[in-house]
């Protein structure tokens, strides 16, 4: 009977010993991408073939009296050539270069077959492809206005993110918590959510008394849907066992929301409010169009009413750097947040 109950017991460690290293197989992350040595020197390379196009390859676009295009060629080239020195002596530089020079690189090379199709083969046609350096010389000539304009949306997307955020929140909370404000508030959230945002242009400009409270309306309204759909997703799915655990522990229904469903429901939160911050780009641009005398959408649309291609890609230029600064932010917050998911989730 002792033999038998042995073989027994051993036969199940054995079983869960498989099941464990076949878990850890299956969770096992996928290996690094790695860099070859040879990587570190792809800036100061693309910089040398973006600057012999630039002097070597004649050109059939108008010179432009400034000389930032080569400045910038020069500038990466010499921090490229000089960081690729520096990491000899410096380890975190050399794994910061590893993983940052083949983009980089690629961006410079890019630059180049711009000047390339456009200024020098004529692939894409004048004037509404400008090359590089007529987009740089537009940033450089209105760089005060672009100042402007970069703070006032700014000022007009945190301003309508942040109401959107706390009315999402507020509304996700009470209609994923209770059921009866479930049951009214989901076909109201249903029937509006979907409309863009945009849509209601029209309407928001009757009703607001200004136009720059109607393009923080509209804002918020782009970032309620999804923070408001998603908040009340995660906190409806909340574990059973653990309300039932803080139950027995004498919580009171306060607690099971705030220190309990909410947390729970972060990771749904968050990706509520990636989504909302993507509709609000599209909403601030297409808001500052609509009787907003300032702003990027502004710019971009006053530049193109007078065929100033170069600042209208300039515009787009500052737009890309705006936003993936703000998205980084929330990045940032992210993995602060949750940092609890490192190691569960792949970020």
């Amino acid at each position: 009977m002792n033999s038998a109950i042995q073989e027994v017991a051993t036969e199940a460690s054995v079983i869960t010993m498989a099941r464990s290293a076949a878990g850890e197989a299956a969770f096992t992350a996928p290996p690094a991408l790695k860099s070859r040595p040879q990587t570190l020197l792809a800036i100061p390379v693309a910089a040398a073939i973006g600057l012999a196009v630039h002097y070597f390859v004649p050109k059939s676009e108008p010179l432009y009296p400034t000389h930032f295009y080569p400045i910038f060629l020069s500038v990466m080239f010499g921090l490229g050539l000089a960081g690729a020195l520096a990491q000899i002596s410096f380890p975190r530089l050399r794994r910061w270069m590893r993983k940052m020079c083949p983009i980089l690189g690629a961006v410079v090379l890019t630059a180049a077959l711009w000047e390339l199709a456009t200024s020098c083969l004529e692939l894409l046609p004048l004037p509404y492809f400008p090359g590089p350096e007529g987009v740089m010389a537009a940033l450089a000539s209105d760089r005060v206005l672009l100042f402007d304009s970069t703070w006032h949306s700014l000022v007009l997307l945190l301003s309508g993110y942040a109401v959107g955020t706390v009315i999402a929140l507020i509304t996700g909370v009470t209609i994923g918590w209770f059921p009866h404000a479930r049951y009214w508030g989901m076909p109201l959230l249903k029937v509006v959510g979907p409309i863009p945002a945009t849509a209601w242009i029209p309407l928001a400009m009757v009703i607001s008394p200004s136009a720059l409270w109607s393009a923080i309306g509209l804002v918020a309204l782009a970032v309620w849907f999804p923070v408001t759909m998603l908040t009340a997703s995660g906190i409806s799915n909340t574990r059973t066992s653990y309300l039932d655990v803080a139950r027995t522990l004498g919580a009171g229904q306060a607690y099971l929301i705030f220190r309990v469903a909410i947390p729970a429901a972060l990771p749904n939160i968050f990706i509520g409010l990636f989504m909302g911050l993507g509709t609000s780009f599209l909403t601030l641009v297409v808001a500052e169009t609509v009787g907003v005398k300032s702003g990027l959408g502004w710019y971009l649309s006053w530049a193109q009413g007078w065929a100033e291609y170069g600042k209208v890609y300039g515009a787009l230029v500052i737009m890309a750097a705006f936003f993936s600064t703000i998205m980084t932010v929330l990045f940032k917050v992210r993995d602060h947040v949750l940092v609890w998911q490192k190691g569960v989730i792949k970020w």
